[in-house]
C-alpha cells in the first residue's frame, strides 16, 4: 500500500501523507464531495478534481497489484519463477508490462509451437538459432520420425520455426519495445471499401487518410472505428512515409527482432532461413498482437477524451443558470400532434394542462393564444419554456404574439433544451411522479421544471441520456456511467438540496444518501411534514450515524428552527459557529449575513484540534453568504425575427444563439434554424485555442457569424472571431495529415443508432449526416 501511495502521491504532486489520508477516508466509506468539503485538515486541502483523481488511480493500482499477485502465484506454481523474473514483474508498473512478462507462462490453447516440441524439435530450433553457419537440412535431417509425425525434413524445419517465431514473439523486453516506438512512429491510414462511396458520403473526410497515431484526437478515432463497423472503411496502422522499406528489403520491425536475437544476413546458410522465421515472426504474430494492443490503446485515448468532454458539458449543463421559483408554462411544440402545454407552479407542481394545434394542420392560431393567456392569467405565469425540438421557432412565434398582445402579464419566453425530455417521460419514476399525466404531456412539465432549475429536474434522468457528448453510444458503459455520476455528485452536492423540496432521485444524488434512504426521506417527509431540524433527519429509516455526516452538511432546511442548518456549514461544526457568536457578541440572526461584522473576526482564534483554518475560514464565508448557490445569473437569448430556417441564412449574418454542445473540435450553436451551427475551434476565437471549453460551454448565450451554409447537407459553418481577426488557420488548431488535401474542417461524423431527444443529443449526427431534427 505504501507503494501505491507514493506513486500517486508523485502523479498529483502532492505530500504522500495527504494521499494515505485521503484513501483511508475513501476506504471508511467517505464520498469525493464530503472529503473535498469538510475534511480539508485531513488531507491537506485536495479539491474534488484531485480527489476523483486519486480514486481512479487508487482503483487501477490495486488491480495492478491484484494482477501481479495471479500472475507470480501462476508462475511460481509453475515452478518457474526464478529471482530475476520475480524482480522484474515487481518493478513492472504498467498492466501492458505485467502481460508482457507473464506471455510466455500463460497457460493456452495448444499451439503448433507446443507440438512441435513434444515432436522433439526444440533442440533443433536452439540449434538452427545458435549455429547459423550449418546449413538447416543437415542439421534436421536428424529429428525427421514419421512416428512423432515429422515426415521430412521440411516438416523438421517448419516445426523449429514455430517455436522460434513463438519464443521471438514472446520475448517481453522485445514486444514492449516494438510496442512504444510502433505507437510513436506509426500511423492509422483508412481507405475506403469498393463501392462504398455513395453509402459512405458522410465519412468521405476518411477515404484516403493518414495521421501519426500520437496526434489522432479522439473523435477522430471514434469516426474511424465507426466507419469500420459500419463497413465503409479498411482501417490499418502502418509505416510514416520515411520508415517503408524497399521490396525485399527487411523492415525496422524486422531488423530489430533479428538484433534481439543476433541474427543477421552474413551469407551463411542458415541465414536464409533465420531471416525468413524473423519476417514471419512480425507479419503473422507480432504485427497483428501490436496493431489489436494499440487500437485498443487509440480506443482507451478516445474515450478518455470523449468522457472529459462529455462530463465537462454535462457538469455545465447541470450548473446553469436556474430561472427560480417562478410559475412557468412549458410548451412541448409539435405539428400534427400538437403543442403539449403544462403550467407549474413555483414549486414545480403541476397546476393544469392543455394540448393546442396552432400549427399545421389545424392552424387553429387564434384558438392557441386564447387558450394560453386563459392559463397565464389564471395561474400568474412568468415565464414561457419552449422546447426546441420539431415546431420550436414556429411556437416561439407563437409565444410572441402572446407577450405582444398580452403586454399585462409581462411574460418572458425561454428557448430550452428538450434533450432527454422523453427518456424522463417514459420512465418509471415520471410514471410515479404524475401518474394521472399522460405521457405525451409529462415532457412539457419536464421541459417547464428545467427552466426552473435545470439541476433538480435534470437528475431525473440518466446522465448520458442528455446527450450533450461526442460519440456518447461507442463509449464503454462503466467508464462513461462511472464520470457522468461523479459529475452528478459533485454538481448536486456542490449547490445544495433543499431537503423539504427535493425530489427522491435529487436527494439519491447526496454524499452518502442511497435510492432507498432517499425515498424514505421523501415519505417521511410527506408523512410528517417538512424536516424543522437536520438532526431530525436521524429518525429516517436506514439513515444511520455515517450516512448522517456524509449528507448533513449538503442538505438545506429552510426555515427551519436553527438558522444554521440552511447554511453549508456541517452540524458537527456547529460548536465553532457558536465561539464565532460569542466573540462577535451577536445572535445568530445578527451574524449571519453581515459582512463587515464577519470581516473583523480573526479564523486562527477559533482553529482546535479538530477544526482547523481551512475549515474555519469556510465557515466565515458561508455566514456571510449561507446557502449560496454557485450558479451564474439568469439570463437568455433572443433568436432574429425573420430567420426561422436554414434557407434563412446568409453568410456574412450576425445572430444570437445559444450554445447546445461542445466538442473537442468546436461548438454547437443553435441560432433558432432546426439546425445547430458549427463554430469550429479554429474560429471560436481571436486567438489560439486548445480547448473550446476554455472558450464556450453549453448554455451560453454568443454572439457568432455565419460563414457558409450548405443547405443541401443543411451544414452551417458559424465564427466568432471578430472580422477584423482575419481568416482562420484551421491548421494551427488541428494538424491534419491526410495524402488528399482538406479543404475546410468537416464535423465529425455523428452517431447512429437510438438517441435521446433534442438538440444537444443531436447536434453533432445532424451537423453531420444532414438530417433534421429527430420528430419525437
Amino acid at each position: 500500500m505504501a507503494a501505491i501511495t507514493a506513486t500517486i502521491a508523485a502523479e498529483l504532486k502532492v505530500a504522500e501523507r495527504q494521499v494515505a489520508a485521503a484513501v483511508e477516508l475513501l476506504d471508511g466509506g467517505s464520498t469525493v464531495p464530503f472529503i473535498a468539503r469538510y475534511r480539508k485538515e485531513v488531507t491537506g486541502g485536495l479539491d474534488d478534481s484531485q480527489l476523483r483523481d486519486l480514486e481512479e488511480r487508487l482503483a487501477y493500482l490495486r488491480d495492478l497489484e491484484a494482477r501481479r499477485a495471479a500472475i507470480l502465484d501462476s508462475i511460481d506454481g509453475q515452478g518457474k519463477l526464478d529471482p530475476a523474473l520475480k524482480a522484474r514483474i515487481l518493478a513492472a508498473d504498467t498492466k501492458a508490462r505485467l502481460e508482457d512478462l507473464y506471455l510466455p507462462f500463460k497457460v493456452k490453447r495448444r499451439t503448433k509451437a507446443q507440438a512441435a516440441r513434444e515432436a522433439g524439435l526444440g533442440p533443433l530450433a536452439e540449434a538452427l538459432l545458435a549455429h547459423p553457419e550449418r546449413a538447416p537440412e543437415q542439421a534436421a535431417a536428424a529429428f525427421v520420425d514419421a512416428g512423432k509425425g515429422v515426415a521430412d525434413v521440411e516438416a523438421a524445419l517448419e516445426g523449429a520455426r514455430t517455436i522460434l517465431i513463438e519464443r521471438f514473439g514472446e520475448d517481453p523486453e522485445l514486444v514492449g519495445s516494438l510496442r512504444d516506438t510502433v505507437w510513436q512512429r506509426g500511423r492509422m491510414t483508412s481507405t475506403v471499401k469498393k463501392g462504398k462511396e455513395a453509402a459512405g458520403e458522410k465519412f468521405a473526410d476518411y477515404f484516403d487518410f493518414s495521421e501519426p497515431l500520437t496526434r489522432l484526437p479522439s473523435h477522430r478515432i471514434l469516426a474511424l472505428y465507426r466507419g469500420e463497423k459500419e463497413e465503409i472503411l479498411d482501417l490499418d496502422i502502418t509505416d510514416a512515409p520515411g520508415d517503408v522499406a524497399e521490396k525485399g528489403v527487411p523492415s525496422w520491425q524486422e531488423l530489430r527482432i533479428a538484433r534481439a536475437f543476433r541474427i543477421g544476413d552474413h551469407g551463411r546458410p542458415g541465414d536464409r532461413f533465420l531471416m525468413e522465421t524473423v519476417r514471419r515472426t512480425w507479419r503473422t504474430k507480432l504485427k497483428p498482437a501490436l496493431d489489436t494492443d494499440l487500437r485498443g490503446r487509440l480506443k482507451q485515448v478516445a474515450e478518455t477524451g470523449a468522457v472529459s468532454v462529455f462530463a465537462g458539458n454535462l457538469r455545465d449543463l447541470l450548473l446553469a443558470a436556474p430561472a427560480g421559483a417562478r410559475p412557468t408554462l412549458g410548451l412541448d411544440p409539435g405539428f400534427r400532434t400538437g403543442v403539449k402545454v403544462a403550467v407549474v407552479d413555483a414549486t414545480g407542481k403541476v397546476a393544469a394542462t392543455d394540448v393546442i394545434y396552432p400549427h399545421e394542420p389545424r392552424r387553429d392560431w387564434n384558438g392557441a393564444l386564447v387558450a394560453l393567456a386563459k392559463l397565464c392569467r389564471a395561474h400568474k405565469v412568468e415565464l414561457i419554456a419552449i422546447g426546441n425540438g420539431t415546431a420550436s421557432r414556429e411556437t416561439d412565434k407563437l409565444a410572441a404574439e402572446l407577450i405582444a398582445k398580452q403586454p399585462e402579464l409581462k411574460l418572458t419566453k425561454v428557448m430550452v433544451s428538450e434533450a432527454g425530455a422523453s427518456v424522463y417521460s417514459a420512465s418509471a419514476y415520471a410514471s410515479a411522479e404524475l401518474p394521472g399525466l399522460d405521457v405525451t404531456l409529462r415532457g412539457a412539465v419536464s421541459i417547464a421544471r428545467r427552466l426552473q432549475d435545470p439541476l433538480a429536474e435534470l437528475v431525473k434522468i440518466e446522465p448520458k441520456a442528455i446527450g450533450v457528448g461526442q460519440y456518447q453510444h461507442d463509449l464503454g458503459e462503466g467508464q462513461l456511467s462511472k464520470a457522468l455520476d461523479a459529475v452528478v455528485e459533485d454538481c448536486v452536492n456542490g449547490v445544495g438540496v433543499d431537503v423539504n423540496i427535493a425530489s427522491a432521485p435529487l436527494l439519491a444524488r447526496v454524499s452518502g444518501l442511497s435510492e432507498r434512504v432517499a425515498a424514505n426521506i421523501v415519505t417521511t417527509r410527506d408523512e410528517k411534514g417538512p424536516f424543522r431540524t437536520r438532526a431530525s433527519l436521524k429518525k429516517v429509516a436506514g439513515l444511520g450515524p455515517k450516512a448522517y455526516e456524509l449528507a448533513a452538511g449538503f442538505l438545506r432546511i429552510r426555515d427551519g428552527d436553527d438558522p444554521l442548518d440552511a447554511s453549508g456549514v456541517h452540524p458537527e461544526a456547529y460548536p465553532v459557529v457558536r465561539r464565532i457568536l460569542a466573540a462577535a457578541g451577536q445572535p445568530i440572526q445578527a451574524v449571519i449575513g453581515n459582512g463587515p461584522v464577519l470581516k473583523s473576526l480573526d479564523p486562527k482564534r477559533f482553529t482546535d484540534e479538530t477544526f482547523g483554518l481551512p475549515t474555519v475560514t469556510d465557515i466565515l464565508s458561508e455566514l456571510e453568504k449561507p446557502g449560496r448557490d454557485p450558479r451564474p445569473a439568469f439570463k437568455t437569448a433572443t433568436f432574429q425575427e425573420g430567420v426561422e430556417k436554414i434557407s434563412d441564412l446568409r453568410p456574412g449574418m450576425r445572430l444570437e444563439g445559444v450554445v447546445t454542445n461542445v466538442a473537442a473540435f468546436g461548438a454547437f450553436v443553435d441560432i433558432g434554424v432546426h439546425q445547430d451551427g458549427l463554430v469550429h475551434i479554429s474560429v471560436l476565437a481571436d486567438r489560439f485555442v486548445k480547448d473550446p471549453r476554455e472558450v464556450v460551454k453549453p448554455g451560453d448565450v454568443v454572439q457568432v457569424r455565419v460563414v457558409e451554409v450548405d443547405a443541401n447537407r443543411k451544414r452551417i459553418a458559424l465564427s466568432m472571431r471578430s472580422e477584423e481577426a482575419g481568416a482562420p488557420r484551421p491548421g494551427r488548431q488541428e494538424e491534419r495529415s491526410s495524402s488528399r488535401p482538406q479543404q475546410r474542417p468537416a464535423p465529425a461524423p455523428a452517431p447512429r443508432g437510438p438517441a435521446p431527444d433534442g438538440a444537444m443529443a443531436e447536434a453533432l449526427r445532424r451537423a453531420a449526416e444532414g438530417k433534421d431534427r429527430g420528430r419525437r
